[in-house]
Order: C-alpha cells, then sequence, then structure tokens
C-alpha cells in the first residue's frame, strides 16, 4: 500500500476539527431523532443513518491517518456520540461502537490493517470481545469457532473482532482476539431488548472459519500495550489503555439520551394542563426540572472531564495512572448514576400520557437505563474497584 496517497481528509477535503464533527453531530441528530421510531421497531440502525456517519466522517474520527482517519482524541468521539445520543440513543450506540472500534483494529499487525483498510479504509468493524471462541492452531493461522454475543450494529459491520482461547493439548488456554469478515459468519437474529432495541446487538456463530496468523492478536500483548500496532502508532489516541477511563462511550450514550429526555420533557411539560391547571405553575415540577439539569449538567462535566484529562496526559508523552484509569472508570459509572436518577425523577412527574408507547419519553427513558447497564458502567463495580485500589495505596503507606 501505497502509505503517501492514503490522506486524512473528509469529504471537505480536510481534516475536520472538534468544533466541526459536534456541529455536524448536532445537525444531524434531528434526522435520528425522525428515525428513532422506525429503528426502534426495525431492531437495527437504518441503512440510511450509517450511511450519513460515513458521509460526515463521523466514523474515522479515532482511525490512523495512516488509513485516511483523523487521529483526534478519544473525548472528541464521546462528544460526538453524546449529540447523537440527544437525538436517538439506539442509533448513537451504533455511532460509537463503529467509531470506537478502529483502535482495536489499529492493534492489530499492519499486514491485518492493510488487508482492511488498504482495500477500504470506510471498512466497518464490530466486536464480541467476550472470550468465549476456541481456536486450534493450524498451518499458518488458527481454526475458530464460537457463538458470539452482544455485537452492536453487526448488520452494518464488513468485519467483526472476536475474543478467545487458543486451545492446546497439555497446555493452559492462550487469550486472543482474531479479526474474521461478516461474509465468513452467521448472524443470528435474538436482539429483542426493552432498552437500545435499534441498536442491533446480536448474536453471530462461527463455525470452523480459519484466520490466517496476521489477524491473530494476542490478549496479553493487547493488554500489556506491546501489540504491534500500538508499538507502531506514536498518536497519543493509540496509547489510550483499554478497560479504565475508555468506559466513558457509554457514559458518553447515557447522557446523551439524558440530555434529549430533559429537551423533550421541557416542551412536553411547558403547555401541559392537569385537571385544568398548567402543570408548569407547580413549584414541584419547577424544582425537578431545575435539580434533574444539574444531574445531568454534572454528568457530562465529570464524565468528559475523566477522558480530557487522559487525553491532555498522552498529548504530554505521559503514562496514564493507574489511578487516573479507576477514577477515569469511576466517573463513569457516576455519570450514568445521575444521568438515570434525572431521568428516572422526570418521568415519574410526565403523568400517564409519558406512558404510551408511540411516545418519545419512553423510549429514551428505557434507553438511558439500557446505556447505564452496560457492564462497563455498573455502578459498583466501579465504585468498588476505585476504592480497593486507594485503600490498598493507604495501607502500604
Amino acid at each position: 500500500m501505497n502509505v503517501q496517497s492514503k490522506l486524512a481528509v473528509d469529504i471537505s477535503g480536510k481534516v475536520p476539527t472538534r468544533e466541526d464533527l459536534i456541529a455536524r453531530a448536532e445537525a444531524l441528530a434531528p434526522k435520528l431523532a425522525a428515525r428513532s421510531e422506525a429503528c426502534e421497531r426495525d431492531r437495527t440502525a437504518p441503512v440510511e443513518t450509517v450511511r450519513d456517519f460515513v458521509d460526515l466522517g463521523l466514523l474515522r474520527i479515532c482511525q490512523p491517518r495512516r488509513y485516511g482517519g483523523f487521529d483526534l482524541g478519544y473525548d472528541v468521539l464521546c462528544e460526538v456520540s453524546q449529540a447523537l445520543a440527544r437525538g436517538c440513543g439506539s442509533q448513537a450506540w451504533v455511532h460509537m461502537v463503529l467509531a470506537d472500534n478502529p483502535l482495536k483494529l489499529a492493534a492489530f499487525s499492519l499486514d491485518a490493517q492493510d488487508e482492511i483498510w488498504g482495500e477500504n479504509s470506510a471498512a466497518r468493524l464490530c466486536v464480541a470481545v467476550a472470550a468465549v471462541g476456541k481456536a486450534k492452531r493450524a498451518s499458518g493461522g488458527v481454526v475458530w469457532n464460537a457463538v458470539h454475543g452482544f455485537s452492536s450494529g453487526i448488520d452494518h459491520a464488513d468485519w467483526v473482532i472476536c475474543g478467545g482461547n487458543i486451545i492446546e493439548e497439555a497446555k493452559d488456554p492462550v487469550g486472543c482476539f482474531v479479526v474474521i469478515p461478516t461474509k465468513e459468519i452467521e448472524i443470528i437474529d435474538d436482539w429483542h431488548s426493552m432498552g437500545l432495541a435499534g441498536s442491533g446487538s446480536k448474536s453471530f456463530r462461527v463455525r470452523d472459519v480459519f484466520v490466517p496468523e496476521h489477524r491473530v492478536l494476542m490478549k496479553k500483548d493487547y493488554d500489556a500495550g506491546t501489540s504491534p500496532g500500538t508499538l507502531f502508532y506514536t498518536s497519543p489516541i493509540s496509547k489510550l489503555p483499554r478497560g479504565g477511563v475508555s468506559a466513558v462511550s457509554y457514559t458518553a450514550v447515557c447522557v446523551g439520551v439524558a440530555e434529549g429526555f430533559l429537551e423533550n420533557y421541557i416542551s412536553f411539560t411547558g403547555p401541559r394542563k392537569s385537571r385544568g391547571n398548567p402543570v408548569a405553575d407547580s413549584v414541584g415540577v419547577q424544582m425537578g426540572v431545575g435539580l434533574a439539569s444539574a444531574e445531568i449538567e454534572a454528568a457530562s462535566r465529570m464524565y468528559l472531564g475523566a477522558v480530557r484529562e487522559t487525553m491532555q496526559t498522552l498529548d504530554r508523552g505521559q503514562e496514564v495512572t493507574k489511578l487516573m484509569s479507576v477514577q477515569g472508570k469511576r466517573n463513569a459509572a457516576y455519570a450514568c448514576q445521575l444521568a438515570t436518577n434525572a431521568v428516572q425523577k422526570l418521568f415519574n412527574a410526565a403523568g400517564g400520557r409519558a406512558l404510551y408507547t408511540d411516545g418519545v419519553l419512553q423510549r429514551q427513558f428505557r434507553d438511558c437505563f439500557a446505556a447505564a447497564a452496560h457492564h462497563s458502567v455498573v455502578w459498583d463495580g466501579a465504585a468498588a474497584e476505585y476504592g480497593k485500589y486507594v485503600l490498598g495505596m493507604a495501607r502500604r503507606g
């Protein structure tokens, strides 16, 4: 591949700024809102939406410049997903995973990246990283078998990154990831959920698929930050540790949905009357809006502050500490708690008309709680992880 011919440009012919990308997302959000009912009904993001993501460059935010990406920070990805989520949580969730997954491919060998992005720099990737795959050694690679679950946006993916183990007789399993083209998998239509229904987070089956060695990444290298791509790239985003502050991407959708819910609640409640009396004249309702808006704003500032601090650390060429990692994950999880608390209280005050299934408030209510249910932002786990670490530091003196 001629690397020099690959430029990080978008549809306007230049590398977009953070402000450019957020403005595009904000302009697109009303279209996502108009498509949200069909998205939920069909249980997958509309083709038009994914096309908009591609055309507007919203999936190249963290992709390496070597392959036409923008190499921008994880905070930019989160801000874009948050803006989209004000329109539709499911479609924003699909954006979030499709925009995040280039970072995972960028950890693989350059041969794997050249095979995928060299052929099509706009290739879309989904993931199923839970270690359920079973691989057997074969000449020049491995043979993969598994049933993987929760692969959001799989209907729109060209490739999928799978997690699992290499199994060899009389040896311990060895964790790894592989990249497989979606034409070699079988999608299982099993995503019937109460929230984020349009994310299309389906399962898929892999039967005896050969994966060449260059598309196999050892988990120990990925976890240690010594994977081939991590060693090759020098941009700050390529050094982002996974599993800590990277949980903020899920928070971005949760908070964005809460922001959209607040906007719709205000529009819904402003002219509303109950038994002939204006609901908006109630001091309790007024205080509810004030408190909920403060919680949602606090949630946004809390998680974005953590990821921006991480990106600034990487920009300076410094290492992200363990404390920053557990603190970032704590902030991501607590921001979801703030967002869901705010949405719960507003929904409880919205009255019976908010319960109708054709209303936007009930959909956003469900989507907000569904986003907060991701294991990466479960509050008890994140709080305990932070507490264990800082108490351990104190014990060591």
